[in-house]
């Protein structure tokens, strides 16, 4: 995998998606969980997403280590790496469980089963936990990654 992209760190360039893909299926997961028929027409959809921000987690995690193999560690870009690090414990679980409750969705939806109704509240209880945790875990990442690039720039400070 390039370290570089038309000059720029690749680190840099897919921590942007997963920054932007994974905030987008947490809220997605949310709203398919709490609405059927939001659900019904765009579950698939926040699926993909979601699938797509977990397949560049590792992307982001190994540039990161790359660049910060170059750059050196220090205590700030050290905290957003082991955060970073943990990222697809956060991600993986929020992708099944969005998987699994489409997919009881669609049994639902093609027979009349009764143990579907009580699955799919149970399942849509545990989206939105895996969303809510997965969500905080990428504010926290990102949050100590500008930390570690902007936390010693003194000129970005409000006057």
């Amino acid at each position: 995998m390039p370290e570089f992209v038309n000059g720029l760190p690749l680190h840099a360039l897919v921590v942007h998606f997963v920054v932007v893909l994974l905030p987008l299926a947490v809220l997605g997961a949310v709203v398919i969980a709490l609405w059927p028929a939001a659900r019904a027409r765009f579950g698939w959809l926040v699926v993909a997403v979601a699938a797509v921000a977990t397949i560049l987690v590792p992307v982001a995690t190994n540039s990161g280590s790359k660049l910060q193999a170059r750059v050196g560690a220090n205590a700030l870009n050290s905290a957003h790496g082991r955060l970073g690090e943990m990222m697809i414990y956060f991600a993986l679980p929020l992708l099944a469980a969005l998987v699994a409750l489409m997919v009881i969705h669609e049994v639902g939806k093609r027979q009349a089963v009764s143990w579907t109704k009580i699955a799919t509240v149970a399942v849509a209880v545990l989206t939105i936990g895996f969303a809510v945790a997965a969500g905080v875990h990428v504010f926290r990442t990102g949050e100590a990654g500008t930390r570690a690039v902007y936390g010693g720039v003194q000129n970005l400070q409000p006057h």
